[in-house]
């Protein structure tokens, strides 16, 4: 049986954790990192973004283009380092 874009469930999946803008998963990696950290992609924290990647990276599968699943990676490392520093700064506080 065909399985078109209407039958996916991820066309309809919505959240309301994270707020991407458009052609964000376009950028570099330090861009990428930058927005997903930022409170107004993601109000509940970093880890609200870190979850967004992975959905985009799970869902898009072969579909991304030759060098994007390094970049991804890329921004999944920075995001990482982002957290534990965050968490760092929290508990020495």
């Amino acid at each position: 049986m065909p399985c078109n874009a209407r039958n996916k469930w991820a066309s309809t999946a919505k959240t309301d954790s994270t707020h991407p803008p458009k052609g964000l998963f376009t950028k570099k990696a330090a861009a990428i990192t930058r927005s997903l950290a930022s409170r107004e992609v993601s109000p509940k924290g970093p880890q609200s973004g870190m979850r967004m990647l992975n959905y985009f990276v799970n869902r898009a599968g072969s579909g991304l283009r030759v060098l994007r699943p390094a970049e991804l990676e890329m921004v999944k490392s920075l995001f990482s380092k982002r957290i534990i520093k965050r968490r760092a700064e929290r508990e020495s506080s």
